[in-house]
């Protein structure tokens, strides 16, 4: 089945999702607000959680990894005695780079497996193909990749970045770098899109011109005509929303028509360690990344679990800013329901606001409000050795906003 078809496939998942809440099996109980939702089993010593990641497919190069880390916070979390004395029992499923999949997997989870929160998903499509799943069912995910922000679901925490928290950084960078104008190359479906007309407003406001545009399907493996548009533009950075494998194929062709850092950098906001060692360092050296977490981030706590993924996974696995905000949305998820003495969903969602954490990116604090986190900015080089090397940072933790509120020349965005 091919599974990159714009918006063919994000109506397929649609129904899919439709078909699901006709269907749906499971327990269904009344909470105490009067929503009807599915319940987690926790009567035994137990409590499931939900695994949801792109093991097979184009997205498997980034999402393994993500399965990985989240184990990894499992594994602490239940040697430190579990959450409310439960151990957790980890349920994974292939979302297999298929939209209707995790739709459909995400249905499972809950209504079947009667996990307690699901962690997962990486492509805003995917997302997007399972919000009303989670809508529907009352149902917590922590989803842990950066994404194009304009938007807000009572039953996600989001705890990658938001657009204030990487994209708008990126661009200030540039701008700081004497930046004038930029070529934007992308994947086509939702978060490229979104970023992009995102990021066209700001070069409006700012003095950037976007000189040239272009998407790719996702998986696509065919960048001579986008690589030869780029280098005629003569644009003085690119800003690079490409996800998965693309990115292989992409830089090399960029590589290969003579295109360099130095001669037109690129700014990446998909593309951290482990990407970064999929496609080659002779590739991305000197080339940029817009994150909040690097392997080379200082602090103990960033020390600590470098080590322990290391140790686990190997000396040569790296660790990368989308793993490390999954395993932190599964420390997050124990103090909410610590905080909130139960793993009942609405009173875990009201217990949320103010939770921090001393993460590996440093400190972050879950804003209830937009169930968002705190986190600082940081712009990173790709170096020889296939680390990113921090170039600049916000200096402290950034308050989310999803929707741009904050800036002028984002109204009318969303």
């Amino acid at each position: 089945m091919s599974i990159f078809r714009g918006r063919r496939i994000l109506a397929g998942a649609m129904t899919l999702v439709a078909a699901a809440a006709m269907t749906a099996c499971g327990s269904k109980t009344t909470d105490e607000g009067g929503a009807t939702g599915v319940t987690a089993d926790v009567s035994g010593d137990t409590v499931k959680v939900g695994l949801l990641n792109s093991l097979s497919g184009t997205m498997a190069i980034s999402e393994v990894t993500v399965r990985d880390s989240i184990m990894l916070a499992v594994e602490e979390i239940n040697a430190a005695g579990g959450v409310l004395g439960k151990k957790i029992q980890p349920v994974g499923e292939d979302g297999a780079s298929d939209w209707p999949t995790f739709a459909e997997k995400a249905e499972k989870l809950i209504s079947e497996d009667r996990v307690a929160a699901v962690f997962g998903c990486w492509t805003s499509a995917s997302r997007k193909a399972v919000k009303p799943v989670f809508e529907k069912n009352k149902a917590l995910l922590f989803y842990p990749v950066q994404y194009e922000g304009l938007e807000q679901s009572p039953y996600i925490f989001y705890t990658g970045a938001t657009t204030n928290q990487q994209i708008v950084p990126g661009l200030d960078y540039l701008k700081s770098q004497g930046a004038k104008s930029v070529y934007l190359v992308g994947s086509d479906y939702v978060f490229p899109r979104t970023a992009n007309k995102i990021i066209k407003a700001y070069a409006t406001a700012n003095g950037m011109t976007v000189l040239g545009e272009d998407y790719a399907p996702l998986g696509s493996t065919e960048f001579g005509t986008i690589v030869n548009k780029v280098k005629s533009s003569g644009a003085d950075a690119v800003f690079n929303t490409l996800n998965g494998d693309s990115n292989v194929a992409f830089f090399k062709e960029y590589k290969s028509a003579g295109l360099s850092a130095a001669a037109m950098p690129v700014v990446s906001v998909s593309i951290a360690e482990e990407e970064v060692k999929g496609i080659g360092t002779q590739y991305l050296e000197g080339q940029l990344t817009a994150w909040n977490y690097y392997q080379t981030t200082p602090g103990a706590a960033n020390s600590k679990f470098v080590a322990a993924y290391k140790a686990k996974y190997g000396a040569d696995k790296p660790t990368s800013d989308p793993m490390e905000a999954a395993y932190v949305g599964v420390h997050l998820w124990k103090a909410m329901v610590e905080k909130a003495g139960t793993f009942d969903v609405e009173k875990v969602r009201s217990a949320s606001d103010g939770i921090t954490f001393d993460a590996p990116e440093g400190l972050v604090t879950v804003d209830g409000k937009t169930q968002h986190i705190a986190k600082t900015a940081r712009i990173g080089k790709i170096g020889a050795d296939g680390l990113i090397t921090e170039v600049w940072n916000s200096g402290k933790p950034v308050a989310p906003d999803p929707y741009l509120k904050t800036y002028p020349w984002a109204s009318g965005l969303s």
